[in-house]
This record gives C-alpha cells, structure tokens and sequence, in this order.
C-alpha cells in the first residue's frame, strides 16, 4: 500500500479535464504531472489543476516523476505505446476507451500490466451510477425473471467540422468509426448488465459523412441466456439519445440519456402479470450518485491502495472491445456470424478493424 497515489495525465484534450477532476475529488490521489504535444496545451491545463509538473514527453515524465499511475488520454492509436512505457516504469495504467486501435494491442497491454505485476483499467464510466448497480443487481438476482430480448442506440450528431480533425474518420488514426469511437459505451453497458455475448451479426454504412469508416452501424447480438439484442450506432441524428431497454419475463427495464445518466433517466415497467407488491421492490431508492468519471476512478483508486482487484465498474477490459471487433469482422464477412471462439483466432480482426462500408451517399 501506498499513502497517496501519485497520478500522471498523457494528453491534456477535453476528456482529460474528467481525469483531473477525479483525482482532485480523491483524498488519497494527487496530479504530479501532464504531458501533451502541445507544450501550451499541456502548460495552460497544468494551470487549471494545481500546476502539476509539465514535460515535453512521456519518457521525461516516467524518468523524472516516476509515477503510481499513469492516466492516458491520448487518441486510440497512441494508447499501446504508452501504456507500456507506463507499466515498464513500474505504474498501473488507467486509459481512455477504446483501450487499443487493435485486439492484439490490448493483449500486449494486459500482458504487459500481468508481468509488472500492475493492474489496466479502462475507463467506460457508463458503467457507473447507483442506477446502473441496482439494476444489474436486480437482473443477476433473477429478481425480473429471465431477460429476453433488448435494444441499444447510440444515435448522436457528429457534423463535417467533428470530423475536420485530422486523426478523425481514419482506420489507421481512429481505428474504427462510430461503432468504436461512440457505441462502445452503450454496449459496455448492455454487457455490463447481461454479461458475456455468444454471436454478433453487424454491417456498416456510409450514409452522409466524408469518412473512410462508417457513420452508421447496425448489428444483432446474443448474449448468454439466449438474449438478442439489436444495436444501432449513429453520427447522424439530430435528437440525440443513448438508450438501452431489456425486456424480461416481468418488466421492461430503460435507461434514456445521452452522455451519463442518474436515477430519473432509469425506469422497470411492470408486466401485467406482476402485481405492485412485487413491482415496488425494484424501485430505486436511497442515496442516488450519477454515472461519471469520478465514481469509476474513485473505486479504481480504491483498489489500487488497498492491493485488491479491480472493481466490476472497471474490470473486464476486453469485454466490450471484442464485441466492436466482432461487429466488424461480421461486417467484413458479409454480414456473417461471428462467435467468440472464432474472433479469439481471427485472421485479420485481431490486428485492425479496417472493414468495407456500404456506402450509400448519393454521387456527389
């Protein structure tokens, strides 16, 4: 155990601010350090949060600060390189989503925490919230009976300016489109609340943005238990929602936000075969806290003091990442059903997700 965990940020952009702010709301986590390849960026955020040490790179900062933890917040395609900088100088490692621009990348890395005896946290704070808790709760209990069939939507609105980054629309930058860079949120929820998926049938669309990746995706998926689910990810629309509904043998279970969700975004529906007494103990109740960064780093800040495993809002790494990968290698495949086992040994989609999309834009 340590008294204080002395924390690192890689890359000062916008999510980064959610780091800071988690480790600030810690009482045993302090900001050392950030590095940025924007010196200004990285000195003008450092000014935000305490004035914590800047360099011009991560090897300085490893070498000088040496670090607890190593928060990387960079685009996808750098998170590998730097995770195992990190886990080399003796640091755990607490990265954004998606963990890795490749399945096999994210093996290097938990391989790489394994032999530094370090933990790799991935931060899907979707996971989050007392709501989430009580509902995973309810359905592990078999409290609403067995769960049949669900939907989820990430429909949010990404225009041509979004995209004018350069690292943006890009297999080889971005690693994939809004499958990647959107739903995996949604659908780490979806599989934090039912568990592990057993097949993934999904395509790819190009229906307005000037990208090499997609802008809209669609998929079925089946998780253990024999619950389908059908999943849509967009960058197209206007009213933008991230929403998830599972329908069990007693209730209709929803959660309708969009970028983090507390008590009053979750509703259980009834049957009519239930009756209220039965209904009234699935309420939420006592102290609500919403889903965000904070709680997700607190728990895992928690465990990395105490020497114990990671919690279930941040453990899993792979769990959602291979349910992308699966959509995208069904999509390579025509559409064709893709199984864990089969993705476990892909030819191609464990090294990248680069997949055809059916383009349907009118000729421009």
């Amino acid at each position: 155990m340590t008294d204080t965990l002395r924390c690192a940020i890689v890359g000062t952009g916008a999510i980064a601010h959610a780091h800071a702010r988690g480790i600030a709301a810690h009482p045993r986590a302090e900001l050392v350090a950030v590095t940025d390849l924007s010196r200004v960026s990285a000195d003008e955020f450092s000014s935000q949060y305490g004035r914590p040490a800047v360099y011009d790179d991560l090897e300085a900062l490893l070498a000088a600060e040496k670090p607890d933890v190593v928060h990387v917040c960079t685009p996808p395609v750098a998170h590998p390189t730097q995770a195992l900088a990190a886990f080399a100088a003796g640091a755990h490692v607490i990265v954004e989503k998606p963990p890795a621009p490749s399945l096999d990348e994210l093996d290097e890395m938990r391989d790489a925490a394994t032999a530094a005896g370090k933990q790799l946290a991935v931060v899907f704070q979707q996971r989050t919230g007392t709501a989430a808790a009580h509902v995973k709760r309810l359905l592990d209990s078999g409290a609403l009976g067995r769960p049949l069939v669900a939907q989820c939507q990430t429909l949010w609105f990404r225009d041509a300016a979004y995209f004018a980054v350069p690292w943006r629309g890009k297999w080889e930058t971005e690693g994939g489109g809004t499958t990647l860079g959107h739903g995996i949120h949604q659908l780490d929820l979806l599989a934090y609340l039912l568990g592990d998926w057993t097949r993934v049938e999904g395509r790819l669309w190009r229906l307005d943005r000037d990208t090499d990746t997609e802008d809209v995706s669609t998929a079925t998926a089946v998780f253990e238990g024999g619950v389908v689910a059908q999943i849509v990810s967009s960058t197209l629309s206007p009213r933008e929602t991230s929403s998830i509904r599972i329908d069990t043998e007693k209730a209709t279970v929803t959660v309708d936000h969009l970028y983090g969700h507390g008590h009053e975004n979750w509703s259980i529906t009834k049957a009519p075969h239930i009756d209220d007494t039965e209904a009234a103990t699935w309420s939420l109740g006592g102290e609500e806290e919403r889903s965000d960064h904070a709680p997700l780093l607190r728990d895992v800040f928690d465990a990395l003091l105490d020497g114990t495993a990671l919690p279930p809002t941040a453990d899993s790494p792979a769990r959602a990442f291979e349910l992308v990968a699966a959509i995208y290698a069904s999509a390579a495949a025509d559409g064709a059903v893709v199984t864990p086992a089969e993705l476990a040994n892909h030819p191609t989609h464990r090294r990248g997700f680069a997949s055809p999309v059916i383009d349907l834009r009118p000729a421009r």
